[in-house]
């Protein structure tokens, strides 16, 4: 074989190629979901009410402990310069939650705005599929560097959000087919502890689906790229112009 027949670069391996965009599937949705981080800072506080409210059974107590976890959590976020979007989710999700159960009296009421924000998330994810744009897509969409291309461009793609959003959308109303029945049938303490219970499985199921079956889906496109490509090429276009112009002068 002589040195033309031999390849200069190795092909590609498809295996290999899967791999990267899995991890990077990966990367992605630990980013947009705030990680293993965000799912602490969105557990605690509701752990922290339901187990001074077990032991003492003192709403307010309760209650300011969690809005003050909440806001040191914030703190802590803004201190280091980290991403504060789910810190500041889970303090106004707190703070709804404190005002509610203060003016009915009520400590189960501590939770019912953030089973009301699951229930209309759940329809959200829901309705947004059948009106052929997945809020997963639009959540995502950003993080890939893809907006809203997969919509009309990329097909495969658009399927495969679709069917993340449905599995959001059911799993969350699952979710709440267990919660609101315990909300009119058992104490504050129940319904606090099987809430804590079902606030990481579902939301692990949940991404692990959408991991699934983004993994298998066409690679998004990068539209952020083929907007520089197209900015550097104008660039280009209208230096050639110049010297075109420039020609006859100059000889």
């Amino acid at each position: 074989m002589t040195s033309v027949d031999k390849p200069t670069t190795a092909p590609p391996i498809p295996d290999q190629d899967a791999r990267t965009d899995k991890a990077v599937t990966e990367a992605a949705l630990f980013e947009a979901f705030g990680g293993v981080r965000g799912m602490v800072e969105t557990v605690l506080p509701g752990l922290l009410f339901v187990t001074i409210y077990t032991i003492n059974k003192n709403l307010q107590g309760s209650a300011i402990a969690a809005l003050g976890v909440s806001l040191l959590l914030v703190a802590v976020r803004l201190i280091r310069r980290d991403t504060v979007k789910h810190a500041f989710s889970g303090v106004f999700g707190v703070a709804f939650g404190v005002v509610f159960a203060m003016m009915t009296g009520n400590a189960k009421d501590f939770y019912l705005p953030g089973m009301l924000y699951t229930l209309g998330l759940a329809l959200a994810y829901i309705v947004t599929t059948l009106a052929g744009v997945p809020l997963i897509g639009l959540i995502l969409g950003p993080v890939f560097k893809e907006n809203l291309s997969w919509r009309t461009r990329n097909p495969g793609r658009k399927k495969a959000y679709a069917k993340a959003s449905w599995a959001w959308g059911l799993i969350l109303l699952a979710k709440c087919a267990i919660l609101f029945p315990l909300y009119w049938w058992a104490d504050t303490t129940q319904l606090g502890w099987v809430l804590v219970a079902l606030k990481i499985p579902p939301f692990l199921l949940a991404v692990y689906l959408t991991w699934v079956f983004l993994a298998k889906a066409p690679p998004p496109i990068d539209v952020f790229a083929e907007m520089e490509a197209e900015e550097k090429a104008e660039e280009e276009r209208k230096a050639a112009a110049a010297r075109a112009a420039d020609g006859p002068d100059a000889s």
